[in-house]
């Protein structure tokens, strides 16, 4: 497995949830790390990334409250999730992205892991 996402689960409105993704040594060196998520009857969306150089994006849904980061001694990326909302009810997945001397390569997927949040 290549990537390997775990960490989710249900949580009430407000509260707090961190997800992790371990990858393979190869793999993550060189990629550029994120979450994508997927809610039911939507198509899959970016949620945030992390280069290797230590360049991070957000989507505007999550800036302020969710956080990236990315553990390089230990080929691991998280996702600190805070303040959750019903609407971020969805299957999270890992991704990464190979990205060497300017130019995108493969790309992987983890297998998902489903945040529910809900009073």
């Amino acid at each position: 497995v290549q990537l390997q996402a775990s960490g989710g689960g249900l949580v009430q409105p407000g509260g707090s949830l961190r997800l992790s993704c371990a990858a393979s040594a190869s793999i993550f060196r060189e990629s550029v790390m994120g979450w994508f998520r997927q809610a039911p009857g939507k198509q899959r969306e970016l949620v945030a990334r992390a280069t290797s150089g230590g360049g991070i994006n957000y989507n505007d849904f999550v800036k302020g409250r969710f956080t990236i980061s990315r553990d390089n001694a230990k080929n691991m990326v998280y996702l600190q999730m805070n303040n959750l909302k019903p609407e971020d009810t969805a299957v999270y997945y890992c991704h990464a992205w190979e990205y060497s001397g300017g130019v995108y390569g493969q790309q992987y997927w983890g297998q998902g892991t489903l945040v529910t949040v809900s009073s």
